[in-house]
């Protein structure tokens, strides 16, 4: 098909897919405590988050992208790689790694006509058969959810933990696990067959955002042993 060739014609976007694995750490202004987005999102790599994404439903576009930027150059300073939500134009604008798309968003094959070929674009799926066609729609990753009751999101539907292992069982590419994700339930997600396991308040809520990310690398590690 089309969307599989596209696949091989990118191997840049499969190169930066497979990075995709670790502590995935969504940050929102409205979840930080009242502490400034960008020191969080810092603090979070700092301590070994291997992707950030900027998650900002509230703020102007023009101040979405100056923070994207920001957290954008700390990100690939630690080598590591940032996704902006929903905004194609943000993401094509500062060249970040990613998009990230909800059901109700754009299509993956829309935001392909914004995007340029190396970046990835990945979607929500809280159903086996989204998660199959996001596949079939060229998704680079599949973030399915949520797992557990989350209080970050009202409109979210529950996916739980044998939906989880049904697409990392089915579907090609990296699986993101998300929803109520936090140190006691972290092994039980990775047993599911998750790669990466992604976080909100668990983090950008914590007291010490550092301490709660390190945490979390840690029992990944020991998880994924």
């Amino acid at each position: 098909t089309e969307h599989s060739k596209e696949r091989v014609l990118n191997p840049l976007r499969t190169q930066i897919a497979a990075r995709m694995t670790g502590i995935y750490v969504i940050v929102d202004p409205e979840h930080t405590n009242g502490r400034d987005v960008i020191d969080v999102a810092g603090a979070a790599l700092e301590a070994g988050a291997s992707v950030v994404q900027l998650r900002d439903k509230l703020s102007a576009k023009r101040q979405i992208t100056e923070r994207a930027v920001q957290i954008q150059k700390i990100a690939h300073d630690h080598g590591r790689l940032f996704i902006v939500n929903d905004h194609a134009d943000v993401a094509r604008i500062i060249g970040s790694d990613g998009l990230h798309v909800g059901q109700k968003d754009l299509r993956v094959e829309d935001t392909r006509l914004v995007l340029d070929d190396r970046q990835i674009v990945g979607t929500s799926n809280a159903l086996l058969t989204e998660a199959e066609e996001s596949v079939r729609d060229g998704a680079d990753y599949l973030a399915v959810g949520t797992i557990f009751p989350t209080s970050t999101k009202s409109d979210t539907r529950p996916a739980g933990l044998d939906t989880l292992r049904a697409v990392s069982e089915s579907c090609p590419g990296q699986v993101v696990a998300i929803g109520g994700i936090n140190a006691s339930n972290l092994a039980s997600v990775v047993e599911a067959g998750a790669d990466t396991i992604c976080v909100a308040t668990a983090v950008t809520r914590a007291e010490d955002v550092a301490a709660a990310t390190s945490e979390l690398v840690d029992l990944f590690g020991r998880a994924k042993g």
